[in-house]
């Protein structure tokens, strides 16, 4: 059974730090392209950072670049996204989903903001952050 399970979310104050974390399990976890997404009350959800499975070359949109990083550990079937100097506007629920690779231009997609169609999703971890 494939299963995509994200971890990590909750409650911090602004200024706060949070690791998500995206386990997965049913695939070969290696040759796929993990995006990470959020979705806000009231708004669509978004593309924020991905990792390819080819290389693991990483994108992030530059809302969060500079305060994020995303990292995969291929022998334990997870991928990080590190957040910080979170922000009252990070507050969403944050989702995981992976594309089989090649797929080329799916993490520059995401990276851009998109709502991209991955193979699976996970069913998503709540991030608040009080202001």
């Amino acid at each position: 059974e494939v299963q995509l399970v994200e971890s990590g979310g909750g409650l911090v104050q602004a200024g706060g730090s949070l690791r998500l974390s995206c386990a997965a399990s049913g695939f070969t976890f290696a040759h796929y392209a993990i995006g990470w997404f959020r979705q806000a009350p009231g708004k669509e959800r978004e593309g924020i950072s991905c990792i390819s499975g080819s290389d693991g070359t990483t994108y992030a949109v530059d809302s969060v670049k500079v305060r994020s990083t995303i990292s995969r550990d291929n022998a334990k079937n997870t991928v990080y996204l590190q957040m910080n100097s979170l922000k009252p506007e990070d507050t969403a629920v944050y989702y995981c989903g992976a594309k089989v690779s090649p797929a080329p231009g799916t993490c520059t997609k995401v990276a851009a903001g998109f709502h991209v169609g991955m193979d699976y999703w996970g069913n998503g971890t709540l991030v608040t952050v009080s202001s």
